[in-house]
C-alpha cells in the first residue's frame, strides 16, 4: 500500500505547492512593487498622506499693530462680533447684566451710576480707550483681575478691532 511511487507523489505535491507560492509571491511583488526608486536610484514618493503634522516651512508672521487694524476695521463686522456681547451689554443706554456700552470711549471705568461694579473694576481707575478696550477684550480676567465679567475674551485681534470700531461708530 505504501510504496515509493506514493512517496514521490507526496513530495512532488509539496514541492509543487511551494513553487506555486513562490511564483505567486514573485508576480505580486512585481505588480505591486513598493520599491520607490526612480531613475539613477532617486527615491520617488507616489503620493503624500497628510498626517496633521506640519513639517512645512513656517510662514513669516507680520505683526500688525492694533492701531493699524483699527484704522482699517469694519464696524459692520464689529456689529456681528458684538452679538457675543449682547447677552450682557446693551448700546441703548440701559444696563443689562453688564453696563451699557454706548458712549464708552473717554468714559471713566466703573462710572455708570446705576450699575454695581466689582471692587477690582471700581479701584482700577482710568478711562476707556480703544487700546484699553482691546486689552480688556482679549482677556478680561488678566487685564483687570477680580472683575465680575465672566467672558473668556476674544482671541482674534481682528475681531477686537472690528468691535472697537463698531462701538466708536455708535458712540458718535
Amino acid at each position: 500500500m505504501f510504496n515509493t511511487m506514493t512517496l514521490t507523489k507526496i513530495v512532488g505535491g509539496v514541492c509543487g505547492t511551494f513553487l506555486i507560492f513562490l511564483l505567486g509571491n514573485w508576480a505580486a511583488t512585481s505588480i505591486y512593487a513598493m520599491d520607490a526608486t526612480g531613475h539613477d536610484g532617486e527615491h520617488v514618493q507616489a503620493y503624500v498622506i497628510a498626517t496633521g503634522e506640519d513639517d512645512a516651512v513656517e510662514e513669516e508672521v507680520v505683526e500688525v499693530s492694533f492701531d493699524e487694524l483699527l484704522a482699517s476695521a469694519d464696524p459692520a463686522k464689529g456689529e456681528k462680533v458684538f452679538g457675543k456681547c449682547k447677552a450682557c451689554h446693551k448700546v441703548d443706554g440701559s444696563n443689562g447684566t453688564g453696563p451699557h456700552l454706548d458712549g464708552v470711549f473717554g468714559r471713566e471705568l466703573a462710572s455708570v451710576g446705576d450699575f454695581s461694579y466689582s471692587d477690582a473694576m471700581a479701584s482700577h481707575g482710568g478711562a476707556w480707550t480703544p487700546e484699553l478696550l482691546n486689552a480688556y477684550l482679549e482677556s478680561p480676567k488678566d487685564e483687570i483681575p477680580g472683575n465680575k465679567m465672566s467672558f473668556a475674551g476674544l482671541k482674534k485681534i481682528e475681531d477686537r478691532a472690528n468691535i472697537v470700531a463698531y462701538l466708536q461708530s455708535i458712540s458718535g
